[in-house]
């Protein structure tokens, strides 16, 4: 008997939200809008003609993040440009004018956010989001988030967490959070807007009908692409684990249809990896809990990280086999310390950026001393935690 057919649910993102139930909160004003290509409703429609097409709604500010309006650009320094659509003014804030420096700001009444987020401590959006709330509030604007479902669900907390939360000055900057944060893009709003003191007039429009275990497949919603390299929910499941590989002297699939879904070097022995990965004991079998490793040989071609285009890369592919189960932090901590063990000369680290990625220089430092996995995993449970007792106060699902 074949498996019965999984039927997804219907979640409303919340600027359908806004639209139908909440218009109060824009009618008759003057809307700042920051978004880029995942701004959409269930059927694909932009918030930008959306919003232009609400009787009383006046859009006058488009403002975009990393990647651009589209979502198509993987390059720094993105300028101000014009919606080919709507005629009105795009502000790049990874790039373009300054947030301070934008006047047009200083028309509008409310400034409203709609970014889908992917789950992982990582991703500029939410720094760009708030960011944008902090000179929101400098200027006594209100800041109103269109919220999105997590794409790899809300439930997990994992990986390491920063000492301390700092306050964001560059799109750069990361929220004090874990690898996998488990959080909304309305919800690390609120974490953010309370645990740094922003104190900005905040309004979350929530996605109806979402769930807290539920993944992106599980909304009945399109999968837009969040970033150029960001193919779809299988690499968004491995992210907060293979992105550190970024630090690396490794390639993490850039320039092929599978980023983030491999790890992988034309140096890389993966016939004296894997087998350490297989053999490693019951830590080892702990860390790859619903994750399927083999060997594999991709070619990246015009890679936006430069590494290795053109070349044949010898790598070990990842496939989740059990997503409720999986700890991709766990498990890339597990490869690292593989690979080190079996190829300590051939390992390198780019530390700043490896050390910026894990906010410190102790996951690097553990990984060359060459400490095991699962003593790296023991320093991160206790504030792993302390988080998850303090992102109770900020949930909404």
């Amino acid at each position: 008997m074949s498996p019965p057919t999984r039927v997804a649910a219907q979640v409303r993102p919340g600027i359908e939200v806004l639209l139908s139930d909440s218009i109060g909160v824009v009618a008759g004003k003057r809307v700042a809008l920051l978004t880029n290509q995942t701004g959409v409703d269930r059927l694909g429609r932009r918030d930008i003609d959306l919003l232009r097409g609400t009787p009383g709604v006046r859009l006058v500010v488009i403002l975009s993040p990393e990647h651009g309006l589209r979502g198509t650009e993987d390059r720094p320094g993105l300028p101000d440009a014009i919606d080919s659509v709507s005629g009105l003014p795009i502000y790049s804030l990874y790039g373009g004018t300054p947030l301070s420096a934008i006047a047009a700001l200083d028309t509008v009444d409310v400034v409203l956010v709609d970014l889908q987020d992917i789950g992982a401590r990582y991703y500029s959006y939410p720094a760009t989001a708030v960011l944008l709330m902090q000179e929101a509030t400098r200027r006594g604007k209100p800041v109103v988030v269109l919220d999105r479902p997590n794409p790899i669900a809300g439930v997990a907390s994992q990986g390491n967490v920063p000492a301390a939360a700092r306050p964001l000055e560059r799109v750069a900057d990361f929220l004090g959070v874990p690898m996998r944060h488990g959080m909304t893009m309305g919800e690390l709003a609120q974490f953010a807007n309370d645990v740094l003191g922003i104190r900005a007039r905040l309004t979350v429009v929530p996605a109806l009908g979402w769930r807290r275990a539920m993944f992106y497949d599980d909304t009945g919603l399109p999968w837009v692409r969040p970033s150029p390299n960001m193919p779809d929910l299988e690499s968004a499941l491995h992210y907060p684990g293979t992105c550190l590989f970024e630090g690396t002297n490794l390639s993490v699939g850039r320039g092929t249809a599978f980023a983030f879904q491999v790890v992988g070097a034309p140096w890389l022995d993966t016939g004296a990896v894997l087998p350490r990965l297989r053999g490693g004991g019951r830590w080892a079998q702990e860390g790859l809990n619903g994750v399927e490793l083999s060997g594999v040989v991709f070619t990246p071609r015009g890679p936006t990280d430069g590494k290795y285009d053109g070349m044949e890369v010898h790598g070990i592919r990842l496939r989740v086999s059990d997503r409720r189960r999986y700890d991709p932090t766990r498990a890339a901590a597990l490869v690292l310390a593989a690979i080190r063990a079996a190829q300590p000369d051939s390992l390198r680290f780019d530390a700043a950026r490896f050390d910026r990625l894990a906010q410190g220089g102790e996951l690097r430092r553990a990984i060359l001393a060459g400490r095991t996995a699962d003593a790296i995993w023991r320093e991160w449970a206790g504030p792993l935690a302390r988080f998850r007792r303090l992102r109770a106060k900020y949930l909404l699902y």
